[in-house]
């Protein structure tokens, strides 16, 4: 009696990691694949993902190289209406102090009064106004760039890239690519100006997850 009572036990044990192991592949499969059809997205609000929205910014240092560095602090809500895209909007907050050139002293100039001067401009902001879509995945988000005190047009060139249940947090996931350009005299920023150059490249990640 004892040794089938053991022999059933060790059965049952050996039975367990091959249920275990099924389970997670039949979640795995009732989850629809990422779409890369925008007119597939849900439509609704999205906030962007912290850890995976970011800004990085280049521009022509004194003619020997194309200098680059990020601001890492971006905050986002998305209103996303993808069966007409005119309808969307998109609000972004920039923490200037996150401005990372990789480079303690260069970090310090750059959230000093010469440039981003943190201190009395601590937040930018962009808030866009129209969307139009160029494209079957392209978009030109335009609307207002506020950095500095000073309020000027920017208009994004976005892609979108993919969406759908994002494999690590299994929230609803979409993301995007964007480009732009500003002139940061236009801004009050002219710190050796002309040879520093005045045309600054942008260039936009983010991955915005679905309200809960």
């Amino acid at each position: 009696m004892k040794r089938a009572t053991v022999l059933a036990c060790l059965l049952l044990a050996a039975a367990l990691p091959a249920g275990a192991q099924e389970a997670p592949a039949a979640r795995a499969e009732d989850a629809p694949a990422p779409t890369t059809d925008p007119t597939q997205v849900r439509a609704g609000r999205y906030a962007l993902d912290p850890a995976h929205g970011k800004i990085t910014w280049s521009l022509n240092h004194l003619g020997y190289s194309t200098y680059y560095g990020q601001i890492t602090d971006v905050a986002g809500e998305l209103d996303l209406d993808p069966k007409a895209p005119a309808q969307s909007r998109l609000s972004v907050r920039i923490g200037t102090a996150s401005v990372n050139a990789l480079h303690d002293a260069l970090n310090r100039h750059l959230r000093g009064p010469d440039f981003f001067d943190v201190e009395q401009f601590p937040t930018a902001t962009f808030v866009s106004r129209s969307v139009e879509p160029t494209g079957p995945t392209t978009a030109r988000v335009t609307g207002d760039l506020s950095l500095r005190g000073v309020t000027k047009p920017l208009v994004l060139d976005v892609t979108f890239n993919q969406a759908g249940i994002h494999p690590v947090d299994k929230t609803y996931t979409v993301g995007f690519d964007g480009r732009a350009v500003i002139r940061r005299s236009e801004f009050g920023i002219s710190a050796f100006l002309p040879a520093l150059g005045d045309e600054v490249f942008l260039r936009l990640e983010g991955e915005f997850k679905a309200a809960p």
